[in-house]
């Protein structure tokens, strides 16, 4: 660990609800030689978090800093090896101090769901970031680490089986207890109004492969399947559960609706194929579903959890429904209580059949809330294991298992996330 700089890591947005999380969860793990400093607007609000921290963390240093700041921002990437940063929505937000660690050379990780903030990213700061090696690294929390790091060890799994490389990959969530985070939230509505006021951007937003490297050398959008389709009643049924994503699974026998975090996980996913030269394959294609359960109460649930979400993202597309919308989401910086907390958990079963026939699954899981005190884990630890890890060479804006892989997983199975990989 290099002394040249004045900190190893600063977190950024340290008085918001998931920094507060992150900020315990440092000041309980961090090894205290590693020299963290808490940042944020407010001074007295960032002495407040400083203050309900245990043991060392009570000397923490304080930075004040705007994010939107550019020289400040600058100024900050200068001082530390590695920034954590939990402030957004980063397309109005974060840019400013993604691009300050690309130029300085030092690593970033933050917690974006905003396809538009992330291709931004790469367009702005990827030849740089290779430059000066740093790592930037988005989605570091619930988007989109279990995905990402689940299907990466599933392709390391069957590599290593010799059943040559991924086809159809498909993740079932099978269990979601927990809340969805305000800032999650504002991400969403900030992208909705920025695709909707732009039909580039909105195009950037529908691409699957949005995110890719090198959007040339990846498939078309696939189109719908030749050959007959149904007719009458069953042709009925067939085109609502195809316009409302929900369906039977003939594998698992359970109705599966849209994922909610599917649309910007799958895009993360798929830039990991292609930055690791398409290790899991070219003819891999990934999507991910909502597990709502067998019978007539799983098609039921399937329904209602598509026109729920459909509604959503439908009212998040006008002024007028988003200022209803707005009324009862929950805001930045809101959060559950630590009993509502502990009740969280979240369940992963990823499944694909090889190029050679061979049929795996992986599982993902962890006994925490998945967009609170289980992001502030996934997060904390993607910070340390950037400042301590002996990590993979590569650099520019990354996705976190291409930029930390083994190390990131070996971490967080030390806080009893689960990752394995069984032939079917």
């Amino acid at each position: 660990m290099s002394t040249t700089r004045e900190f190893d890591l600063v977190l950024v947005g340290a008085t918001g609800f998931v920094g507060r999380l992150t900020a315990a969860h440092l000041a309980e793990h961090a090894p205290p030689t590693v020299r963290i400093a808490l940042a944020g607007r407010s001074e007295s609000r960032l002495a407040q978090v400083r203050a309900s921290l245990p043991g060392a963390a009570a000397d923490w240093p304080l930075v004040v800093v705007d994010t939107t700041d550019s020289a400040a921002v600058v100024d900050l990437a200068g001082r530390t090896h590695v920034v954590v940063t939990t402030v957004g929505p980063y397309a109005k937000l974060g840019m400013p101090l993604a691009s300050a660690c690309a130029a300085a050379g030092t690593h970033y990780a933050d917690l974006t769901g905003e396809v538009l903030f992330v291709r931004d990213s790469i367009d702005a700061n990827h030849a740089e970031a290779e430059r000066t090696g740093a790592k930037i690294v988005h989605s570091c929390g619930f988007d989109s680490i279990p995905s990402d790091l689940g299907v990466w060890k599933l392709a390391q799994g069957v590599a290593a089986d010799g059943e040559g490389t991924l086809g159809e990959t498909l993740t079932h969530v099978r269990t979601l207890r927990g809340g969805v985070s305000g800032g999650t939230i504002d991400s969403m509505r900030q992208q909705a109004i920025e695709s909707g006021a732009d039909k580039t951007r909105r195009r950037a937003v529908t691409d699957p492969y949005g995110l890719s490297p090198d959007r040339d050398a990846e498939p078309p959008s696939r189109n719908r399947p030749a050959g007959a389709q149904p007719t009458g009643v069953a042709g009925a049924v067939a085109k609502v559960q195809a316009a409302s994503g929900t369906r039977f699974d003939e594998v698992t026998k359970r109705w599966v609706a849209p994922f909610f975090m599917a649309s910007f996980n799958t895009r993360i996913v798929r830039r990991s194929n292609a930055l690791s030269d398409y290790s899991y394959g070219r003819e891999f294609r990934y999507d991910e579903v909502m597990d709502t359960g067998r019978g007539p109460m799983g098609a039921v649930k399937a329904g209602l959890t598509s026109a729920v979400l459909g509604g959503l993202f439908a009212g998040m597309s006008t002024a007028p429904t988003r200022s209803v919308l707005d009324r009862v989401l929950p805001k930045p910086g809101e959060g559950p209580s630590e009993e509502s907390m502990a009740k969280g958990r979240f369940a992963f079963e990823i499944v694909t059949t090889t190029t050679t026939g061979a049929d795996y699954r992986a599982k993902v899981a962890a006994p925490y809330d998945p967009g609170y005190s289980g992001t502030a884990i996934m997060l904390g630890q993607t910070g340390l294991a950037l400042v301590l890890d002996e990590l993979p060479s590569r650099a520019g804006v990354l996705t976190p298992s291409v930029a930390l892989g083994d190390a990131l997983v070996s971490r967080l199975e030390g806080f009893d996330f689960e990752f394995t990989t069984t032939r079917r």
